[in-house]
Formats: structure tokens, C-alpha cells, sequence
């Protein structure tokens, strides 16, 4: 496979018209972190990676907002911004290593989007390259400015199936002046709930809230049923929440890099294995002997399986990561879901000829 590392926005788009004159079949990343996403890649005869556009374009601290092109290492980049106190609260698997376009083009987000929300919460604007070797901008640098971001929403969380993301802008938000991790370990998963419940009607607003089955938490040295809660503010803010979580310990913040990395530390010693996201009401919660981690104040599940299921169980949910080939009769997708029809028109527009990373997306689109 020919692989190319454009070192410019402008070279990008060149690299996708030259591909599509060619009809070369394509496939983009930036560190590749994310390979078994979103359904067994199809082969393809060029590999394009963002990696060298990795430089800050405007950073003012004062205005909360940053341009960085799509190739900066996530790490990287947390780490310009803390100097400044400053953060964009993604907390998103494989973060070492990721790069932050890899992060906006999967939606990957953690334990904190329950109170930070998504990419979607926080990109301004973006540049994407096209298949015809155009660079469009979409959006801005002004947190209020929403003309146009519509179109570059599109490639959040479409996996690379529609152009290449090369530059994003964010809002940024200032780090918590303190954080103090809590947890408390319930004997049934009926009484964890419970108490999430009590957490959420109260005056409390957690960063993160995680509710951890017991083969989950065994996975991180707990036991049992456990509530898992992040804290951040002032210390006369962070001792009230040790005076209204009866019960919970306080734990070492560290544990939330672990969370954190749990789906690619999974994926890493379960190469035929696969993680199942499901999404469900507040007052629901799936049941699972494998071990799931589910983000209790937003309802949506990680379910980690050693040996991919060949069907889905009837919940909404879809498989995150699989593996690196599709099990024989596996079915890896719901059906067409309202609004497909739509999104398959946006493909042909935006990728006519389908040759930009086919087989995302479980081979539907």
C-alpha cells in the first residue's frame, strides 16, 4: 500500500483528487488508533496520514479558543493548554497516541461529556479536504459564530467516510480549580442506580458519574456493583460532596486514566474481540455478565466482548470496535434507521465514487 503524509492542508486535498483520478481506493488517519472502528476496513490501494499538520495556527488564551491543524497529538495539545489552564474535556480512549482530527472524526468522548458534552459541543469551526481536492471552511473562531458549521458537523463522527478533516477550532474551558474522585461499591446494580438516582435529582453536579459492573470494576481493582464520581470546584465545594455522598471513599484521581484507556487496553489483548455501545434511558440499564462501564448520567453503555457476538441484542446499540476482519454472519449494524436514506444521499454527494475509507460505517454507506 502507498502511503503519503501531506505536510499541508493544501496537499491533502491534492493527495484525495489525485486518488479519485486515479479511482485509488483510500484510506485516512492521522496516528491510526482507531483501525477497528466502525466495521473491517476494505483494502485500499493508498493510505493517507495527517500526521505532519501539527502546528498551532492561533492560540490566544484570553479568547478561550484555539486553531490547530487535524495531525496535533491529542497529549500534545491537553498538554499546551494546561499551561494555560485550560482544557478541551474529551477524555477520549486510545489519548496518548490519538490524534485530535482521529478524536473529532470518531466522536470519541469519556467519563466528563455528561457534563462538557461532545466534539460537537465544542468545535467552532473546522477545514475539511474533498474528494475533488477542494478545502471548505466551515464555522469560525468565534464561539457565538454558527454560519456554515453545519457542513463540517457532517464529518464529526463520520469516520473519514466524507473528506478529511485538517484544521478544528475549539471553545476551550478553563481546568477545575480541584477535583476529588469518590466511589462506592453497591451489592446489586438495582442499589447503585438507586443512589445515582438520589445524585442526580440533588443539588450535586458531577464532572463524571460512571456506574461499573463487577467485571468491570475487578478490571480496576474494585468489587461488586460500583458508582464511580468526579468532583471539581473549590474545596468548600468539593468537601459538601463528601458531606452528601455518605458511604463513597475517596479515591486517587488517577483512576480515571484508567477508565479512560479501558476500551483500548481491552482491545489490545482481545484481538477477536469488540465493544458493543448502547444507548438507553436514564431509567433503564443493560444487563451484562461481560464487563460494561456505563456513563450513568447520560445513558450510554460500553459493553466489552472478548469474542464478538455474530448478532446484536435487541437494545439500540451498535458495535464501537470490532475486529480487525468481520465474523462469519455477523451482523455489526441495526437496520436502516430513519434518516439513512439522507446519509447515504450526503456519501454520493460528498464521495461519489466511494473510494474514500469504504467498509466504515459496516459497508452501509
Amino acid at each position: 500500500m502507498k502511503r503519503l503524509e501531506p505536510d499541508s492542508p493544501a496537499a491533502v486535498a491534492e493527495a484525495l483528487s489525485q486518488a479519485s483520478r486515479d479511482r485509488h481506493v483510500i484510506e485516512t488517519g492521522g496516528a491510526f488508533t482507531k483501525t477497528r472502528a466502525g466495521g473491517p476496513r476494505a483494502e485500499a490501494g493508498v493510505a493517507l496520514s495527517t500526521a505532519k499538520l501539527d502546528r498551532v495556527l492561533t492560540y490566544e488564551p484570553r479568547d478561550l479558543t484555539i486553531s490547530v491543524e487535524a495531525g496535533m497529538p491529542f497529549a500534545k495539545l491537553s498538554a499546551l493548554l494546561a499551561e494555560h489552564g485550560q482544557m478541551i474535556p474529551l477524555d477520549p480512549p486510545f489519548a496518548a497516541q490519538a490524534t485530535i482530527g482521529g478524536v473529532i472524526a470518531a466522536n470519541s468522548s469519556g467519563p466528563r461529556r455528561r457534563w462538557f458534552g461532545t466534539a460537537r459541543d465544542l468545535v467552532i469551526g473546522m477545514q475539511y479536504a474533498t474528494m475533488e481536492g477542494k478545502l471548505v471552511q466551515s464555522g469560525g473562531m468565534v464561539v457565538k459564530n454558527v454560519a456554515g458549521l453545519d457542513t463540517g458537523k457532517l464529518h464529526i463522527g463520520a469516520l473519514g467516510t466524507l473528506g478529511v478533516i485538517t484544521v478544528l477550532n475549539f471553545k476551550l474551558l478553563p481546568m477545575p480549580v480541584g477535583t476529588r474522585t469518590f466511589a462506592r461499591a453497591f451489592p446489586t446494580a438495582a442499589a447503585a442506580l438507586a443512589e445515582r438516582d438520589r445524585i442526580l435529582r440533588s443539588q450535586l453536579q458531577p464532572l463524571a458519574l460512571d456506574f461499573l459492573n463487577p467485571a468491570a470494576a475487578r478490571t480496576l481493582g474494585l468489587t461488586d456493583f460500583v458508582l464511580l464520581l468526579e468532583a471539581g470546584g473549590e474545596p468548600p465545594v468539593l468537601d459538601r460532596y463528601a458531606r452528601e455522598l455518605p458511604g463513597f471513599d475517596v479515591l486517587d484521581g488517577q483512576i480515571w486514566a484508567r477508565v479512560n484507556s479501558f476500551t483500548e487496553s481491552f482491545l489490545a489483548a482481545h484481538p477477536g474481540g469488540g465493544v458493543l455501545r448502547v444507548s438507553t434511558k436514564l431509567t433503564e440499564s443493560p444487563a451484562f455478565d461481560e464487563p460494561m462501564i456505563l456513563r450513568a448520567g447520560n445513558g450510554v453503555a460500553y459493553v466489552y466482548f472478548a469474542t464478538l457476538p455474530t448478532a446484536l441484542p435487541p437494545l439500540k446499540c451498535v458495535v464501537e470496535y470490532g475486529p480487525e476482519t468481520r465474523p462469519a454472519g455477523a451482523t455489526l449494524w441495526p437496520g436502516p434507521v430513519p434518516g439513512f436514506d439522507l446519509m447515504r444521499r450526503v456519501k454520493e454527494m460528498m464521495d461519489p465514487l466511494r473510494l474514500l475509507n469504504p467498509g466504515r460505517l459496516y459497508g452501509r454507506l
